[in-house]
């Protein structure tokens, strides 16, 4: 098990719009309260397994957060809220059910190759932000 002060998020490093939101999660987090690790290294791979999801064929993001774990819409959600000001604001889509707004995830979970690409390669971080992936 990985724990620290920290929460990590684990992604699709192949994923074009994950790999987008990894970066973004690194530029905005100011606090440097994440650490990310991508499904398709051997720390990401072994937590998502852990958390009873397929690194082979992820369906969600994972949030890690303590003894916290979010999926899916929450995990996003539980990440702009621990962003800080002005991106915790956006953490206001909680009060939209979760029945709501899964669905509309898992959707977009689903088809985000199609939708947005894949990489042939995993994303790397830029150089300041190497001590950030696990």
């Amino acid at each position: 098990m990985v724990s620290g002060p920290f929460a990590i998020v684990l992604f699709d490093g192949e994923c074009v719009l994950c790999s987008a939101n990894a970066q973004f999660i690194l530029t905005h987090d100011r606090q440097r309260r994440f650490k990310l690790a991508a499904m398709q290294g051997e720390v990401g791979a072994r937590l998502f397994r852990q958390y009873g999801l397929d690194p082979m064929d992820p369906d969600s993001i994972l949030l890690i957060d303590g003894g916290e774990v979010l999926a899916g819409s929450d995990a996003v959600l539980g990440i702009f809220a621990r962003l800080g000001w002005p991106w915790q604001a956006l953490s206001f889509a909680r009060i939209i059910p979760r029945v709501l707004r899964d669905p509309a995830y898992r959707w977009l979970a689903r088809n985000r190759y199609r939708l947005f690409g894949k990489r042939e390669t995993c994303w790397v971080p830029r150089p300041e932000h190497v001590d950030r992936m696990l």
